[in-house]
């Protein structure tokens, strides 16, 4: 008997939901959300928000940008020529600082926007001194700076995230298959991610449902391949 043939799926892209009302609370990040939901009642400008890789740092800095008509951009993108424009605004975004940064740029704006009175939100995957800083006066200014933190989903978010994500996905799925990619995937919203991007891949290459039986011949003894995420 021939098998059925494999469709290609298409590489097609999925938009996310990052309002406010799509952020699901749970303990995991309830601190973190509160934070963000104090502004502009601050002890101090400066916010670091710290959490693992997809965990919902960015979609918490969204929600803020949004409250505070904030600019957003990549810490490696911040040089010492764009400062004075970067601080302009009075409220800004600084994404992925764990992931290299020119240290004197990054200082020299931390500064300015102090001296201006602007706020600034600052995500990465670890806390500062974990960052390999080579700057004193840079990391002791981001030690003082207040933090909140961003822990893996207990197992009630991570249901609430899969569901969220097939959502996006325009799947609809039953409590079945939730409460089996629960048991199979680490958890954390990046293994979530990577699993539902594979079963979508699969169901649109297998001409099936996605459902509960085809995450059983997924997962059961494989755990979902490491794909590339875009960091949150």
């Amino acid at each position: 008997m021939n098998e059925k043939p494999r469709q290609i799926p298409l590489d097609l892209p999925v938009a996310e939901r990052l309002e406010a009302e799509d952020f699901l609370v749970s303990p995991s990040n309830e601190a973190a959300f509160n934070r963000i939901e104090a502004w502009p009642e601050w002890p101090d400008p400066i916010l670091v928000l710290i959490g693992p890789e997809s965990s919902g740092k960015s979609h918490l800095a969204a929600i803020w940008a949004v409250k505070a008509r904030a600019w957003t951009i990549k810490a490696a993108d911040i040089t010492m020529d764009r400062v004075p424009h970067l601080v302009s605004n009075g409220a800004l975004v600084i994404e992925d600082a764990d992931r290299g940064v020119d240290e004197h740029a990054l200082f020299h704006l931390l500064n300015a926007s102090r001296e201006k009175r602007g706020f600034v939100v600052i995500t990465a995957r670890k806390m500062p001194d974990l960052w390999g800083l080579k700057t004193p006066d840079l990391l002791s200014r981001l030690r003082l700076a207040p933090s909140a933190t961003i822990e893996q989903p207990d197992e009630a978010l991570l249901q609430a995230v899969l569901v969220k994500l097939f959502v996006d996905r325009q799947l609809v799925v039953d409590t079945a298959l939730i409460g089996t990619l629960t048991k199979r995937i680490d958890r954390s919203i990046a293994a979530a991610r990577r699993a539902v991007e594979r079963l979508d891949r699969e169901a649109l290459a297998q001409g099936r449902r996605v459902n509960r039986g085809l995450a059983l011949d997924l997962f059961r003894e494989n755990p979902p391949e490491p794909l590339e995420v875009e960091p949150n």
